[in-house]
């Protein structure tokens, strides 16, 4: 599952086409568990976010439809995904499907300890882009997404930290420059824009 940059779901090596959704709600039910801690959500906080002007009769008959689509749409799948125990909403009933959040978070701290050039790549390349654009509106989405932005900007001003230690000036100056240039008060990269510029020459 990926969620960084637009959301994606690839079964058994097959993408999910859009129609395979029906329903929009099905869709968000899935991003809503991917992002929950432990990827589960209470019934009533689901509801919450997806019906709150419904009652609870149709809330939850349409909670139970959300389900069954988005079920249908992942079939396909090893274990069981979106089920419902004792009210709880688990995205899986069994092993965690890969997602891209998890890889990324689980890269940075990689890189952060190893402090390797090839890590922080990696790392970096894992972030397609801002969480769920299309989703940018919503506001149980807002908090991840600047999570996860301040966490790809800290992680490229610690990479361009470590390649001014290597003698690498010029990535490190391009790399800064990135970070600065969408926080102007990152003032990590602009210690290391300005150590990077200095120990190339360009003082000025």
């Amino acid at each position: 599952i990926r969620l960084l940059g637009g959301f994606e779901v690839t079964v058994a090596d097959r993408t999910v086409a859009a129609d395979a959704w029906r329903i929009r709600k099905a869709k968000t039910l899935v991003k809503l568990l991917a992002l929950a801690r432990g990827h589960r959500l209470h019934r009533e906080a689901l509801v919450a976010v997806l019906w709150p002007d419904r009652d609870a009769a149709s809330a939850t008959n349409n909670l139970h439809q959300a389900l069954y689509v988005a079920r249908r749409a992942l079939t396909g799948s090893s274990g069981a995904l979106c089920c419902l125990r004792d009210d709880v909403v688990l995205l899986s009933d069994g092993p965690t499907p890969w997602l891209d959040t998890e890889a990324f978070e689980a890269a940075c701290q990689r890189a952060h300890q190893t402090r390797n050039p090839e890590d922080y790549r990696v790392a970096a390349e894992l972030y397609r882009g801002d969480l769920l654009p299309e989703d940018r509106f919503e506001d149980w989405s807002d908090g991840p997404r600047e999570s996860l932005r301040e966490r790809h900007l800290g992680l490229l001003a610690e990479y361009a930290d470590v390649l001014s230690d290597r003698g690498e000036h010029t990535q490190a100056v391009d790399i800064a420059s990135a970070v600065a240039a969408a926080d102007s008060y990152h003032e990590g990269a602009h210690r290391t824009l300005m150590t990077a510029l200095a120990a190339s020459g360009r003082r000025y």
